[in-house]
């Protein structure tokens, strides 16, 4: 008889592209995959398209048997297994995912903030596993975040605790996808950024490389790049950004006095470009009794398939605790 690994399906749901793949407790990964998010199907022919893919693979490897599924999602409600009103996401309302999920497979699932899976991942296998109070920050399309006190995800008594995207950086400052003005996503994350080079573009009246780049094709790869390179404009932007997420890490570090802060996602791939910024404007709006105490640290997950292992420890431990 084969030997039977036991696996979940881990599942990122982001605001261009869903990352899929078939993790073991260890965090080894037997496949990944991904489709894109915002095509043009409904949340019921996007959740057909994602579990055949799953089964497909499962198929194809008979020794893997699926115990279960973890989402990573913005706005996942925990407790509903819902996702609500995600500003980054097509599908609005109120979309009840865990329930699509469990109509094509007879296994437990559980789904979360994206960045609280992430926050799962990094304790279970990245730079947090011997921390029990630290935040996540995730720097994608959105800026998600995840906030671990004493071992443990704050959820909050909804399970929408720890919004920090939503947090109001500028008043009155630029639209955000939620409908109101001034959210620090709209500055600290992959799509701020590129706005921030655009805003100063318009200002300055320095050389860049980056006014050969239209808005659509600018990425914060491509900004990052110009930055190395020494571009006065890019760097500006990685200063600005870093400036004001700082501001309200020390906002987040007063609700929760965490050991450590991780950024995580596209953003972050950009090192200390956005590192350096971001520390120093938190030592910079910190009360005095927190200062030199918070470290602020790169991921430890990887880029490859930290987001899908961050999914997969959701609903490991989930399993593990029931």
């Amino acid at each position: 008889m084969e030997n039977i690994i036991e696996v979940v399906a881990g599942i990122d749901i982001g605001g261009t592209n869903t990352k899929f793949g078939l993790v073991d407790k260890k965090g080894n990964c037997y496949c990944e995959g991904s489709v894109p998010t915002n095509s043009d199907r409904n949340i019921e022919n996007f959740v057909n398209e994602l579990s055949k893919l799953i089964k497909e693979n499962l198929t194809s490897q008979p020794d893997l048997q699926l115990k279960g599924i973890g989402i990573g999602v913005p706005n996942g409600n925990y407790y509903k297994g819902t996702i609500e009103h995600a500003a980054n996401l097509k599908w609005k309302g109120i979309v009840p995912l865990a329930k699509l999920f469990k109509s094509h497979f007879e296994v437990p699932v559980a789904l979360t903030n994206d960045a609280n899976a992430a926050a799962i991942g990094e304790m279970v296998y990245g730079g947090a596993r011997f921390m029990k109070d630290f935040i996540v920050i995730t720097l994608g399309t959105g800026l998600g975040s995840g906030l671990v006190s004493n071992g443990k995800l704050i959820y909050g008594h909804d399970g929408f605790a720890g919004e920090l995207g939503h947090t109001i950086v500028r008043h009155n400052g630029r639209q955000c996808g939620c409908g109101r003005r001034g959210c620090l996503e709209t500055y600290a994350s992959a799509t701020g950024i590129r706005r921030t080079v655009f805003e100063i573009l318009s200002e300055s009246m320095e050389n860049s490389p980056l006014r050969d780049i239209s808005f659509n094709e600018l990425t914060s790869d491509k900004i990052a790049e110009a930055a190395t390179k020494g571009d006065v404009i890019a760097k500006e932007a990685f200063e600005y950004t870093g400036e004001l997420l700082g501001q309200k890490l020390a906002d987040s570090v007063a609700h929760t006095s965490p050991e450590a802060i991780f950024l995580f996602g596209g953003l972050a791939k950009a090192g200390d470009l956005i590192l350096k910024p971001t520390q120093q404007s938190l030592e910079k709006h910190l009360l005095p009794i927190y200062r030199n105490k918070i470290k602020v640290l790169l991921s430890e997950m990887g880029e490859i398939n930290a987001a899908i292992l961050g999914a997969g420890a959701l609903i490991w431990k989930e399993i593990e605790q029931n």
